[in-house]
């Protein structure tokens, strides 16, 4: 039969996969047997491209007898054996099973190519292949087994806490079982060349430079409680002036599992009548210039311990920032003109401002817009069920709900107000905006500092 090369093969093999022709036309096409390229075929199925890549196959006696014991116990057939062990003639295992058969073990040991060595015979005995079914042999397959039993446990132990295994990970696991196991055993069952090994045991022994950014991207994830990814995490070293690239920074969050607490955004409308009051001014133009110049302001909804309750806040579009907040049980006016009043105590004298919020009935009452309009402030609504125009006040009911209601635990109605406070604190003060790379009060003092 012709030699025919790794693309011939892989090219035979892709052809019968797709259907359209039997086995029998290809090996016609080509000139070789149907069984070949059923045995290519096999091969590319079990091992890919790699099957027909050339390499060097001096099998030794124990993997000989491991691929005839698979073949006995699983009743496979020579094609398929040979292709689950990468073997490229299926005719070989006949060859060591006759041998096997015949002579017994021993036959299986490779005999060495080229002519016979010249050099004086020594005392130096070799060793020795235990006789298959002597104690000596058992013991011998028993501490292979003992050797594959633990090896696999500790494999697993690191798979399952990270979804697979690495080149890394084996070595890690035969370094730790080098006392008890040889090492070339170790490595040959890894699937691992030796050389492999020592070099990446070198690297395991240097210590790591990455320590310290290691242990302050922790200090960061755990000090914002998970809800920083990996933009947020680089903006707060820069911020620390640490400058590092953000693949770097998230190549290390990836290896220390750090993982940012996953957004749920949800959007509601009111659903009230239809008013009449103030047009949309702001028409989504959520940029300022400097602070106090436009605020936004909604009511959102929470269900705790089998009560509602409402929040009321009011934020500053110039940064994000929660200017004041009020909640009660209940969405009355009082809710509304309490958060207004504690807001215009912070707001500058002679600064012109637009208030915008949605169309609900608390923003359409008269003593609401006397409230801004005794202070000069111009009056901006949505359009009826567009949540869009007010998507920044939205959005943060979103933030708010995924970085700290669904987040946290709470022991009581109180114990959440008390949480909410420190948690519009946290937002306020600390947490990075990432259009700002600051937080809202930090981006506001650079602003007042530069003007």
């Amino acid at each position: 039969m012709a030699k025919y090369s790794a693309e011939e093969k892989l090219q035979a093999a892709l052809r019968y996969l797709e259907g359209k022709e039997s086995s029998h036309e290809i090996a016609k096409s080509i000139g070789t047997d149907h069984k070949a390229i059923l045995n290519w075929t096999k091969q590319y199925e079990y091992n890919g491209i790699k099957a027909f890549i050339k390499s060097y196959t001096n099998y030794t006696a124990q993997f000989k007898l491991d691929v005839l014991n698979f073949m006995i116990e699983h009743g496979t057939s020579l094609i398929e054996t040979a292709a689950i062990f990468g073997i490229a003639a299926p005719s070989s295992i006949i060859h060591w099973r006759k041998q096997f058969e015949t002579k017994g073990f021993d036959a299986l040991q490779s005999k060495k190519k080229g002519r016979l060595s010249m050099k004086k015979e020594t005392n130096k005995q070799p060793k020795q292949t235990p006789v298959e079914g002597s104690p000596e042999a058992l013991q011998a397959r028993i501490k292979q087994l003992e050797m594959e039993n633990e090896y696999f446990k500790k494999v697993e132990r690191l798979s399952s806490s990270q979804g697979h295994i690495t080149k890394e990970d084996k070595v890690k696991v035969i370094y730790e079982l080098r006392h008890k196991y040889s090492v070339k055993a170790l490595v040959a069952f890894a699937q691992i060349p030796r050389s492999t090994y020592y070099d990446l045991v070198k690297k395991l022994n240097r210590p790591d430079p990455d320590t310290d950014l290691k242990a302050e991207i922790q200090s960061i994830y755990n000090e914002h409680e998970g809800r920083y990814g990996y933009r947020r995490v680089r903006d707060e070293l820069a911020n620390r002036g640490r400058r590092v690239n953000h693949k770097k920074v998230q190549r290390i969050m990836k290896t220390l599992n750090l993982k940012c607490v996953v957004r749920m955004k949800k959007y509601k409308s009111y659903k009230g009548t239809v008013g009449k009051i103030a047009p949309n001014i702001l028409d989504r133009n959520f940029t300022a210039e400097a602070p106090n110049e436009k605020w936004v302001t909604d009511i959102s909804e929470f269900k705790l311990f089998g009560e509602k309750l409402y929040l009321s806040p009011v934020l500053d579009l110039f940064n994000g920032e929660i200017i004041t907040y009020t909640i009660g049980y209940r969405p009355t006016y009082s809710l509304v003109s309490e958060m207004l009043e504690k807001a215009l105590e912070k707001l500058p004298e002679e600064r012109q401002l637009l208030m915008h919020s949605d169309q609900g009935w608390h923003y359409q009452m008269k003593q609401y817009r006397h409230a801004l309009a005794s202070k000069g402030i111009v009056q901006s609504m949505s359009r009826k069920g567009n949540c869009y125009d007010n998507s920044v006040m939205e959005n943060f009911f979103g933030i708010l709900k995924s970085e700290f209601l669904y987040l946290k635990e709470f022991e009581s109605v109180e114990h959440f107000k008390l949480e909410l406070e420190n948690y519009i604190t946290y937002y306020n003060t600390k947490r990075i905006k990432a259009k700002l790379k600051l937080s809202p009060v930090q981006y506001r003092t650079q602003f007042t500092q530069a003007a």
